[in-house]
């Protein structure tokens, strides 16, 4: 049987997990498999980090137009309830975005919510 060499494809291979590591510490920047392993690690979590900005911002969009309805004393909940009925159809970024740099506007929506 002929004997194959395979050097070239497995420089390849960890040229592109080394290429990933730089600028991590130690020995998961020099070693191949620690790299490989920090890698996915790596890339794993920052998917994970997506999700959770995605989630964060939301949470900070409620409290934003919360503490703007605190003024009014109006509840979230009843608030937003409102504006469905009024078929105002206004996303959480939109509203905490008006109740933030848009407060003459956010006050007339809180006008319309209230009965």
């Amino acid at each position: 049987m002929v004997r194959v060499k395979r050097g070239n494809v497995a420089l390849k291979r960890k040229k592109k997990y080394f290429k990933f590591c730089k600028g991590y510490r130690g020995s998961n920047s020099r070693l191949s498999t620690m790299a490989m392993e920090q890698t996915i690690q790596s890339l794993y979590f920052a998917y994970i980090g997506r999700k959770l900005k995605k989630r964060n911002f939301r949470k900070y969009w409620i409290y934003r137009i919360n503490s703007a309805l605190a003024n009014s004393n109006l509840k979230y909940s009843k608030f937003l309830g409102n504006l469905k009925k009024l078929k105002i159809f206004l996303n959480k970024k939109i509203l905490s975005y008006l109740s933030y740099n848009d407060p003459y506007t956010f006050r007339f929506l809180t006008r319309k919510c209230k009965f």
